[in-house]
């Protein structure tokens, strides 16, 4: 929890773990750098939720903001059991903070990620459930969402970001590739992002007005996939 205290920026000694740790990925550097974690990465990561998520309400009343692991902060630990490679943490700091009432990994929501000497800010869904997917293709090609897809995408993309998602090669069974938003149905998941090196914003309390301001321009993709999805 933030014990009150309000967002001040990321320290330079967050990017500074994050390059460390990215040189030494190992269980025993880690644990020597444990207090260095969770002062200079959790606890300002936790202060980060609270202010966004009491900005973002502005945008996303509904938005879920709990600033703890698991919940609005990813796990530093990866999950190696499928992968071959065994590096045991992630060497990024990832935030999520959801709209919706289910899971929250199958909800619309504002996401960040430092990962030094870049950060993304993204909106969206990165990957549809098989429920979810087969909702948002019959919204696709809906007589109604359909073309409220394609003004929102064109407003993200006219305001600078990018979309992403595509996934498939071809469009699937039972939907016309002639269809004005074909290209949609190729997505497996829908997000806007933006890309850029770390600001000097993220040294300060600003970095809070930096991330909505990206946020408030990826909002009509958020708050169609919501209108959809529930």
């Amino acid at each position: 929890m933030t014990d009150g205290v309000a967002f001040a920026g990321f320290p330079k000694g967050c990017v500074k773990f994050f390059r460390e740790l990215a040189a030494h990925n190992e269980k025993a550097w880690f644990e020597d750098h444990k207090a260095e974690y969770e002062n200079v990465v959790k606890a300002p990561a936790a202060q980060f939720v609270v202010a966004l998520g009491d900005r973002l309400r502005k945008v996303a009343p509904g938005v879920h903001a709990e600033p703890v692991v698991n919940k609005s902060i990813f796990r530093l630990n990866r999950d190696v059991r499928f992968s071959a490679d065994k590096s045991p943490y992630k060497t990024h700091l990832g935030i999520w903070l959801w709209d919706g009432d289910g899971p929250r990994m199958e909800c619309s929501g504002f996401y960040f990620q430092l990962e030094p000497p870049r950060i993304m800010v993204i909106t969206g869904i990165y990957m549809f459930t098989k429920p979810a997917l087969e909702k948002y293709r019959r919204a696709v090609v809906d007589a109604k969402r359909g073309p409220a897809l394609a003004r929102a995408a064109a407003a993200v993309e006219k305001a600078g970001y990018e979309l992403g998602g595509v996934y498939y090669k071809k469009i699937p069974a039972g939907y016309d590739a002639k269809n004005a938003n074909a290209r949609f149905l190729l997505y497996n998941g829908l997000c806007a992002s933006d890309e850029s090196p770390i600001p000097k914003e993220l040294y300060t309390p600003a970095f809070v007005d930096y991330c909505v301001a990206r946020y408030r321009g990826m909002a009509p993709l958020h708050k169609w996939l919501k209108d959809i999805l529930g």
